[in-house]
């Protein structure tokens, strides 16, 4: 029986941040994931309103340095071939949705590796049901990030869970086996990208529902990566550092986000320990925190 950590382990050890963040734990995974941390101080305007000529700009930067390319269509194609059907799995929750801006440039890139518009899908709760998802060969995954009461963190791996027939059979043990969602029937073998949309990260919540802009900040950014793991990995690291900042050290751990190690060291399903990591920061640096 492995032991998952909990919160009093998080505190009382102090060796346990970010979920495998320290170096020196062992992963079940024998090579580091690369992640492109990307910001741009004036993708998002005083009034919250989003540049999207600059996001694309952003996004096409952040995926030709994920794949060494010289140009984001040439990037993009080493993802997606022109006869897959693609579903972009968004988020649309009505506090924190993902940015149509965002979901429009990815769509754009697709279009250009490719790919009819006809075979592209964008969707949140009805992907178990939409043919366009069910027949999908790849899979794009983008959400905002933010904590939940539950699993502690709401990023890439829990933005699949609408992919599986009851939801709500996730949520014990702070929905400690989250990345299995990966191995899903409609999922497996077709996730091709994460986007963890860190523009108005939200970093302390009080229940399953709750917003407040008190708790909403102009990060200014993006984490983009080939591995869910790694990528919430770097988003908890984020919103860890933001509650140290504005809650204090108490206080930096959302409640247990169990689900990003144990994908890591129960399920082998990739990278939560920062030694395994190799994050790329590219752009804005100002109050980057990580």
């Amino acid at each position: 029986m492995v032991k998952l950590i909990t919160r009093r382990d998080f505190i009382k050890g102090g060796t346990y941040t970010a979920l495998g963040a320290i170096a020196g734990i062992p992963t079940q995974t024998n090579s580091k994931s690369r992640i492109i941390l990307i910001r741009h101080k004036d993708v998002i305007n005083e009034r919250s309103e989003i540049d999207a000529e600059i996001l694309q700009k952003m996004l096409d930067e952040a995926v030709m340095a994920l794949f060494e390319e010289s140009d984001p269509v040439s990037a993009f194609k080493k993802i997606i071939k022109p006869d897959d059907t693609v579903g972009i799995k968004t988020n649309v929750w009505s506090y924190l949705p993902t940015p149509k801006e965002l979901e429009n440039a990815i769509e754009k890139r697709v279009m250009d590796a490719g790919v009819d518009k006809s075979k592209i899908g964008i969707n949140d709760h009805n992907v178990r049901r939409l043919d366009i998802f069910k027949s999908a060969t790849a899979l794009i995954n983008v959400r905002p990030l933010r904590t939940h009461y539950l699993s502690g963190v709401s990023g890439c791996m829990k933005n699949l869970i609408m992919f599986a027939e009851a939801p709500y059979k996730w949520h014990p043990n702070s929905c400690a086996d989250l990345g299995l969602l990966q191995n899903l029937p409609q999922v497996k073998g077709k996730l091709r990208l994460h986007i963890l949309a860190v523009l108005t990260p939200q970093y302390h919540g009080r229940g399953p529902h709750h917003f407040s802009r008190r708790y909403v900040w102009h990060y200014k950014g993006l984490v983009v990566g080939t591995d869910a793991v790694a990528v919430d990995a770097v988003g908890l690291k984020l919103l860890m550092a933001k509650r140290r900042e504005k809650l204090g050290k108490a206080r930096e751990i959302p409640p247990v986000p169990k689900h990003i190690e144990t994908a890591d060291k129960v399920h082998g399903l990739g990278n939560s320990d920062f030694s395994r990591i190799n994050l790329i920061k590219l752009g804005w640096k100002e109050d980057i925190l990580i």
